[in-house]
């Protein structure tokens, strides 16, 4: 099995200042970390992509765009499904007091929970007031499937993978924790940040040599890095794959290291008007987003 190779390094989806519409391009600066720069509003130039973000034959131009909005790097209807890994770091276990899982542990969370770089992250009305509920934030490596996998091995589980990206796990441990809804607790709608951009497979050959880092106005709360994960992104994905089938664009979260809020003493959670950051090395780079609390109708879009 052959794997899934793409003609760019890094990919983003964007609004184009030139057409209004939506694109997805590769930066034309290949150092630049495009969730900061988007969030300090410094210009992004981008080589427009011909073709669709999950066919490995999709065409870089010389076409290029400026970048108006930076979206998430896959929409919803790209997605399709997303997996997650709980308790995947011993040192976050160890923090929960949790025991260490024999297996990955599974949830799922719907589409509609998907944002991009520097969309709200929305607090329901149902999960205030935060002193109880604890939005908690985790940051995550998150896998992308290039191609369908299904009983897959260990040995040939990355050649699968068409990219990564990161992902901000928001989690309401209220729920999770006492009324033990895992799903519910992480699933609620406009919650879960991934972004700024994928970053093909070819160009991260090692998943588990990947710093990740998550601040909460600017103060550092996690700073792991993924060689700490107790399954590994390839037995991740062979476990995921038994009798199952792994669709193209399907992502999986991969779990968060120690440092989340809840632990803390006292607890710490994400209220109205925190800045929230994850950042992840090789590439990715930084995903901005803000805290509101539900008040009327917010909407988000991906």
């Amino acid at each position: 099995m052959s794997p899934t190779r793409t003609q760019w390094t890094r990919l983003i989806r964007f609004v184009a200042a030139e057409t209004a519409q939506v694109h997805i391009g590769e930066p034309v600066d290949p150092k630049l970390d495009v969730g900061l720069a988007f969030h300090q509003k410094k210009p992004i130039k981008a080589y427009e992509i011909v073709g669709s973000a999950l066919d490995p034959r999709s065409q870089v131009t010389t076409n290029v765009l400026t970048v108006k909005e930076l979206l998430a790097p896959l929409s919803r209807e790209d997605v399709g499904l997303v997996r997650c890994l709980g308790l995947n770091y011993a040192d976050h276990a160890a923090e929960a007091n949790l025991a260490k899982p024999a297996y990955p542990v599974l949830f799922y969370k719907p589409v509609l929970s998907l944002i991009g770089p520097d969309v709200p992250i929305t607090i329901p009305k149902h999960v205030q007031p935060v002193e109880k509920h604890l939005p908690d934030y985790e940051v995550e490596l998150t896998v992308v499937i290039g191609k369908a996998a299904k009983n897959v091995s260990e040995a040939d589980a990355l050649d699968y993978v068409l990219a990564y990206t990161a992902g901000n796990d928001i989690s309401f441990r209220y729920h999770q924790m006492a009324v033990s809804q895992w799903n519910f607790s992480k699933g609620y709608d406009n919650t879960t940040p991934i972004g700024p951009c994928l970053v093909a497979a070819h160009a991260i050959p090692d998943p588990q040599k990947v710093p990740l880092k998550t601040t909460v106005n600017g103060k550092v709360l996690q700073d792991g890095t993924t060689a700490d994960q107790i399954f590994n992104v390839r037995q991740t994905i062979a476990f995921l794959s038994q009798g199952t089938t792994l669709l193209p664009g399907s992502i999986i979260m991969t779990g968060t290291p120690k440092g989340v809020g809840f632990v803390k003493k006292p607890p710490q959670f994400l209220k109205d008007g925190d800045n929230v950051t994850v950042w992840i090395g090789n590439g990715i780079g930084t995903l901005v987003n803000p805290v509101v609390e539900e008040r009327g109708n917010e909407k988000a879009k991906l």
